[in-house]
């Protein structure tokens, strides 16, 4: 099933880091089943395996919630409900693996005791245990580069489009300019047009009284004239 936040813009990393998650989730469930049926070595080799993979675990839920400021607001209800499933449940692994590691006899097997003997073999063990902690921790460096290069992949990407947008935006405020400026010269030919026609009304006008005056003086002439001739 397609993940609802795929669609959305600037989620693709977020998205990642879930699936990432959740494969690592799967993991540690698989680790933790397997434990109780290990003593000794193998017992221990597989708890620091768990621990590895809940670390992980919890390096990318703290990812995720950093990535979630990128989400849109419509979205983030969901989002969060989802963190929050996914800390309950990081919460829970890292309980039942304290209870596991908790358990010194099957840890130990055999060779597990209250007194504080067998410190021949404790340095080597130490020496194992710090060299296994610094492969851990060299393993979880290069998972956090990658992840860090990605991000600054995707920071790259976001900076390009925010410039071809803002290159958009100045094309179209010079477009907008340029048209509001052929508006108000076209809005100062069509003044100069009206007072011109309100000019030409008002001399018609004035020549259509004057005509009208003429005529009637004429009208009265001739009753005039008429008039003196039948006297």
């Amino acid at each position: 099933m397609s993940n609802p936040l795929d669609t959305d813009i600037g989620t693709e990393l977020f998205s990642s880091y879930e699936a990432e998650f959740k494969l690592v989730q799967a993991d540690i469930v698989q680790k933790l089943d397997q434990i109780p049926e290990l003593s000794g070595e193998p017992r221990k080799a597989a708890l620091s395996l768990a621990e590895r993979a809940l670390e992980e675990a919890s390096e990318l839920l703290d990812n995720m919630r950093l990535e979630k400021q990128n989400i849109p607001s419509s979205a983030r209800t969901k989002v969060n409900q989802r963190l929050r499933n996914y800390d309950t449940d990081v919460d829970g692994y890292k309980r039942k693996l304290r209870g596991l590691s908790d358990d010194r006899a099957a840890l130990f097997g055999g060779r597990y005791t209250d007194s504080p003997t067998g410190s021949s073999s404790g340095g080597a063990d130490a020496h194992l245990q710090q060299r296994q902690q610094l492969i851990e921790g060299t393993e979880r460096l290069g998972r956090s580069t990658q992840r860090l290069k990605a991000s600054q992949a995707l920071a790259h990407e976001t900076e390009a489009i925010g410039a071809s947008t803002l290159a958009e935006l100045h094309a179209q405020r010079n477009t907008i300019q340029h048209t509001s400026d052929m508006l108000l010269e076209s809005e100062g030919y069509v003044d100069r047009s009206v007072k011109t026609l309100r000019g030409m009304a008002r001399r018609m006008a004035t020549n259509r009284v004057i005509t009208i005056a003429i005529i009637t003086i004429l009208v009265l002439l001739i009753i005039a004239v008429i008039f003196s001739k039948f006297r």
